[in-house]
């Protein structure tokens, strides 16, 4: 398991502001494009000026979204827990389902994002995903029992970080 959650959290970071530069590039280009002369409609069907302005807005909001992720993360708690501490927000969990582990960060934020560190791959989740709602307040051995896609899907806590 990932032991050090500070180098999980700058990966995560460093992820994130590496996809914030490519979108923020994605969406001058799009404003650009939305308030450029050629995209002055010539008529009432020319809709390119209104659907590159579309584009740039939700570029834009894309834009906040994970300027609000960056934040998060940079300031994201880095407790320890100790093997009787109850799962909560902040910590690194191992999963094992059908003889298989996995990682998640169970975190306030960020639900779906997924890195590769130490040759471990980490999910993170948020308590409003049924499996994050279904950790939260549970202990290291315990299981886990969550409905995902029409099937019950059954995990064993074997660490909490």
């Amino acid at each position: 398991m990932i032991h050090d959650k500070s180098r999980l959290l700058e990966q995560i970071v460093a992820q994130l502001e590496r996809e914030l530069a490519s979108v923020t590039r994605a969406a001058q280009s799009a404003h650009e494009a939305a308030t450029h002369e050629e995209s002055k409609a010539e008529d009432q069907y020319d809709t390119r000026g209104l659907e590159a302005s579309y584009l740039a807005e939700a570029q834009a909001g894309r834009v906040t979204e994970l300027k609000k992720l960056v934040v998060h993360f940079q300031h994201f708690p880095t407790r320890k827990f100790t093997e009787t501490d109850p799962v909560e927000v902040g910590a690194l969990v191992e999963l094992e389902m059908g003889g298989k582990s996995q990682l998640y960060l169970l975190a306030a934020l960020g639900g779906g994002l997924s890195l590769e560190i130490a040759g471990q791959r980490v999910q993170v989740l948020t308590p409003q995903a049924p499996l994050g709602d279904a950790l939260l307040g549970r202990r290291l051995g315990e299981g886990v029992e969550v409905e995902l896609q029409g099937s019950l899907r059954e995990y064993k806590i074997l660490s909490v970080g």
